[in-house]
């Protein structure tokens, strides 16, 4: 018979708990509808669903403030915090528009990276989708959102939403979105800093 000692099934445990740690740091926290954006945390997003229509929607991805903002009919709909280019892979500023949709999409340059709800902006590889989102930019171009944000947005855009990508935004939602309104279409030669 095989006998495991008490402290080595305790320290294992212990050590179990600690790794998955960080899986459970992926998931999305909803915050209350009433918490101003400014007040979200990495990883948060604020969604009101009664706010949801069938109208188009629009979407502000604010570099800076490493947040996003999203529209129907001008009327926002929800925000969250995002995780844009690290630096060496920054993502691309400039008015977007969605090219593709898939639920399930691994990615094809980096090691078929998991990118749920992928919405493609560029076919050079620069999508929103799911994933971790710490408090930086951390990603290889795309825009990282919290997962349950990204399946959301994902159910209310269609393929020619428009997607304003800027460095930095003006301090309120509705600012922001009238200024994203002004920017020019991205160009692949001259978009990327």
């Amino acid at each position: 018979m095989l006998r495991i000692p008490v402290g080595f099934v305790r320290g294992t445990a212990i050590a179990l708990l600690i790794g998955f740690a960080p899986i459970h740091s992926l998931a999305a926290k909803k915050a209350s509808s009433e918490t101003p954006i400014e007040n979200l945390k990495a990883g948060d997003y604020v969604w009101h669903s009664d706010r949801v229509s069938d109208g188009p929607v629009e979407l502000v991805v604010d570099l800076g403030d490493q947040v996003a903002y999203a529209y129907q009919e001008g009327r926002l709909i929800g925000a969250s915090t995002i995780s844009s280019g690290k630096p060496g892979h920054e993502s691309p500023i400039g008015r977007f528009e969605i090219l593709q949709k898939r639920k399930e999409h691994y990615s094809n340059k980096y090691n078929s990276a998991p990118m749920p709800y992928m919405q493609r902006l560029t076919w050079s590889g620069v999508a929103l989708h799911g994933g971790h989102v710490p408090d930086y930019p951390a990603s290889h171009g795309c825009i990282r959102l919290p997962i349950k944000f990204a399946q959301k947005l994902y159910g209310v855009t269609e393929l020619g939403t428009s997607i304003y990508v800027m460095d930095d935004a003006p301090g309120s939602p509705e600012a922001a979105l009238k200024l994203a309104r002004t920017i020019p279409d991205w160009r692949p030669s001259s978009s990327f800093r």
